[in-house]
């Protein structure tokens, strides 16, 4: 299958935070996606309507509609990582909001792509708090993914997602490896050619940090990053727009 307008839509992952491109900005797993994509065909038109910060309702809101403009004919849609850490995250709305999305762009002929988030428990000082709600988000994409035909990539399934090495200081944000390895199991989910499970393998070695280490860094994170959620989100009060708000094309070899 050959694909000739690609668009992604969702919150900071589908931005690529934090994964520098070099030039001041973020390249991510969808401009990887994208970049392997255009290796294999020669080109692919490209958009980015990704935004820090949004929860799935926003996304909807937002994103669906100048993407569905664009008549893409594959999409990606993740949502659910603000809503899974507010106050009064209810699974049956995100359920429902992902499942929406996924069906208009379906209906106009998309093929699109989803998954889950692993489990946090070694990722972040809270990830066993968190673990509950992690997997009611997962749930709501399963089922608005099986309702729908949305094709998923269930990271939860996968202990690799859950090393700390592939996640950022902040913990909500995975690294430059761990956007590559989201790129390819996307790509493995579209059935490109050169593509297998080697995403789902280990990092070689191990994480050699001492207990001190690793208590100073639970430490500092709670300072820099927790707290700073708590009083409001990193993002709340800023004007955020797309990284890349319209079709451009991506050529092979250009990165």
């Amino acid at each position: 299958m050959r694909f000739e307008r690609y668009v992604a839509i969702g919150d900071s992952s589908t931005e690529g935070l934090e994964d520098p491109d070099g030039a001041g900005g973020y390249r991510g797993w969808a401009n990887r996606l994208a970049e392997r994509l255009a290796a294999v065909q020669g080109s692919l038109l490209y958009a980015n309507l990704g935004v820090r910060g949004k929860r799935a309702r926003e996304i909807r809101e937002e994103q669906l509609g100048p993407a569905l403009a664009v008549k893409p004919d594959l999409a990606t849609v993740f949502a659910g990582s603000n809503d899974m850490i507010e106050r009064g995250f209810v699974p049956d709305a995100l359920r429902d909001e992902v499942a929406r999305m996924q069906r208009e762009l379906i209906a106009a002929g998309a093929v699109v792509l989803t998954f889950t988030l692993p489990d946090l428990t070694g990722v972040m000082p809270i990830g066993r708090l968190l673990s509950k709600r992690v997997k009611a988000m997962n749930d709501a994409i399963k089922e608005a993914s099986a309702a729908t035909g949305a094709r998923l990539v269930d990271f939860a399934a996968h202990s690799i997602g859950s090393d700390p090495r592939l996640w950022t200081e902040d913990r909500f944000h995975v690294n430059a490896e761990g956007h590559a390895r989201i790129a390819a199991a996307l790509a493995q989910a579209l059935g490109l050619p050169g593509t297998d499970d080697s995403w789902t393998k280990p990092l070689p070695g191990k994480d050699e940090r001492s207990s001190w280490v690793r208590w100073k860094e639970t430490v500092r994170w709670y300072r820099r990053h927790f707290l700073r959620r708590a009083w409001g989100g990193p993002d709340r009060g800023e004007v955020l727009r797309p990284k890349r708000p319209c079709l451009e094309r991506v050529r092979a070899g250009e990165v």
